[in-house]
């Protein structure tokens, strides 16, 4: 079982090399529930901050809450790292808590209910994943060498009955890291690197 403190995720929030199952990931991945430390606006007590997202590619959906009342929830946190995973390896990592933070307040900002389901194109992605990627479409395809997939900070997403440009829009406003927009390819990119757009 791979374990690690709250402030060593906070730090370093990701491995690539491990695989981690989903036994794992829920039986204790994460110990404790620690109290949220990042620069967001402070949770009052009994909100929650919950994500419900679907997988484009195998129509698999996680439903979780990940923090309530200023702390998160480990099993929630597992779930969703499990439902990011790169589903091409099966390969999972810890998510950037920063990142699910984000996604919340982008739905917010968008009015969409805790329930609406966030359609993700990619989250995690392995390094072997990335760089098949890169290889079979090229540099022009915004598969990036270092890409921000590979820490875990990174989902590609889209919206059901949202236009992609509202969504990419919202993500601008946030101003939360880098937003990338591909509407050929019908996504846009979010991630808590720093500030820019593409």
């Amino acid at each position: 079982m791979h374990t690690t403190t709250d402030a060593a995720l906070m730090s370093n929030p990701r491995d690539a090399d491990i695989k981690l199952s989903r036994r794992a990931l829920i039986g204790g991945a994460f110990a404790g529930s620690a109290a949220l430390a990042f620069p967001f606006p402070a949770m009052a007590v009994g909100t929650e901050w919950r994500l419900a997202i679907r997988n484009v590619h195998n129509n698999e959906t996680v439903d979780a809450v990940f923090a309530r009342s200023g702390r998160f929830v480990p099993e929630g946190l597992a779930e969703l790292n499990h439902g990011l995973r790169d589903w091409r390896t099966g390969q999972a990592t810890a998510m950037d808590r920063k990142l699910l933070a984000l996604l919340v307040r982008l739905r917010e900002k968008l009015e969409l209910r805790g329930a609406e389901k966030i359609g993700l194109i990619s989250g995690y992605r392995s390094p072997a994943t990335n760089a098949a990627l890169r290889s079979r479409g090229g540099a022009h395809t915004g598969v990036a060498t270092k890409s921000q997939h590979m820490l875990g900070k990174a989902t590609d997403i889209m919206v059901p009955g949202v236009s992609l440009d509202r969504l990419h829009g919202a993500a601008l406003a946030l101003g939360g890291g880098g937003v990338g927009y591909y509407p050929r390819d019908g996504f846009v990119h979010v991630d808590t690197g720093r500030v820019r757009h593409w």
